[in-house]
């Protein structure tokens, strides 16, 4: 299993971590290589050459990895975040040593230079099927950068024309079946993604819930903050706890001071044990994403805990949460509707509680570490089977 850690802590490596374990728990030998971007330095115009440079190619990726591969031989390698550290230098250390590869795609970074799908605070797909992502170069979308941004789309010009994607990776893995289209869209073979979803240890069912909304995640644009703190200034009698840190952090705490907002609190972040008790004791969580998003583990979190969810009508997360069944949509970006749709299942608390009942269904059905751990071994061993095939003729 492989994976570069960002600097922020997120989903990716919350997933990695427990997807390893999982492995672990039921008897697999599992290797780990990792990379971590706290090692990168930037300070120097040398710096910053060479992190392009191995964002297209690393070689002490490909010698590393082939080492470990010579010592453990695994039947399969498992890859998860490639950028910027790993490369994808490192699924020729796999063809070389004849190990079969899966690559989880746990974002956008293959077709789209910022991995987001998302620019001026809106969807967009400009690179979407380009050979050579130059939209994403002209808006500097990686980073607000036009060299970074090159850099990235680099990576990805350089490596489609190889057609690294079709020839050195066996199988990949989408979370829905929305980004499952989007790589289709994007030249991915379709007979080999098969779509996995992420799952969650079984948070319980608190006996008492609080009167309270909650939101966890990153403070970003993208992740639809400004919505809701706007939907909120027409909920003052809901109280809304906000868990989560990022760029918008400051700004927030600056609005809810100038407006008054006292009945929204900002906590920053916690640690995982503590955000979901946060989450298990609320009435409802809500979720206003603006971009795609490619899963929404948070939402699963809040179905085991029998939290239902209003949610933005938009890419994965649409997916995820059943309209009427086990919470309710609203169109991305709009304050008024997503106001409307908290204060209507607020004052129906029997409705909500019915949601929730289907919301906890669900995630037993589809979003339990067993059952996922039954489809991630179909798809090891599909992997293998193909890869053999393929050796044969």
């Amino acid at each position: 299993m492989a994976h570069n850690y960002y600097r922020e802590a997120g989903g990716e490596d919350e997933s990695f971590r427990a997807e390893s374990e999982l492995l672990r728990e039921r008897g697999n030998t599992v290797a780990l290589y990792t990379r971590d971007n706290h090692e990168i330095q930037e300070s120097g115009l040398l710096q910053r050459f060479q992190l392009a440079r191995r964002t297209v190619w690393a070689d002490d990726t490909l010698r590393e990895l082939a080492a470990l591969l010579s010592i453990e031989k695994p039947d399969v390698v498992h890859f998860q975040n490639t950028f910027p550290l790993i490369s994808p230098s490192a699924y020729q250390a796999c063809k070389e040593a004849g190990i079969p590869v899966v690559q989880s795609l746990r974002n956008y970074r293959l077709l789209c230079p910022n991995a987001l799908f998302f620019r001026d605070g809106h969807p967009c797909e400009d690179c979407l099927g380009k050979t050579i992502p130059w939209p994403g170069v002209y808006h500097a979308c990686y980073r607000d950068s036009r060299i970074q941004t090159t850099a990235v789309a680099t990576m990805l010009s350089y490596h489609r024309l190889l057609k690294t994607w079709q020839n050195k990776v066996e199988t990949y893995i989408a979370l829905t079946e929305f980004s499952r289209q989007k790589y289709i869209q994007g030249g991915l073979p379709p007979e080999r993604i098969f779509v996995k979803p992420n799952f969650v240890r079984d948070l319980g069912i608190s006996e008492e819930h609080e009167d309270y909304v909650v939101f966890v995640g990153r403070l970003s644009k993208e992740k639809g903050l400004l919505t809701l703190l706007s939907a909120w200034r027409n909920l003052r009698n809901i109280p809304l706890r906000i868990i989560g840190t990022g760029p918008l952090e400051n700004v927030l705490a600056r609005q809810i001071k100038d407006g008054n907002l006292h009945h929204i609190e900002i906590s920053g972040f916690l640690p995982n044990r503590e955000a979901v008790e946060y989450i298990k004791r609320a009435r409802l969580l809500v979720f206003p994403t603006e971009w795609y998003e490619t899963f929404g583990r948070v939402v699963i979190e809040a179905f085991s805990a029998g939290v239902p969810v209003v949610s933005s009508h938009i890419g994965a997360v649409a997916e995820l949460v059943h309209d009427g069944i086990t919470g309710l949509h609203f169109n991305p970006g709009d304050a008024t509707e997503l106001a409307a749709k908290v204060d209507w299942l607020w004052n129906h608390p029997e409705i909500c509680a019915d949601m929730g009942r289907n919301a906890r269904k669900d995630f037993e059905e589809k979003y339990t570490p067993e059952r996922n751990y039954e489809i991630l071994l179909d798809i090891y061993d599909r992997t293998m089977r193909q890869a053999k095939a393929n050796d044969f003729h």
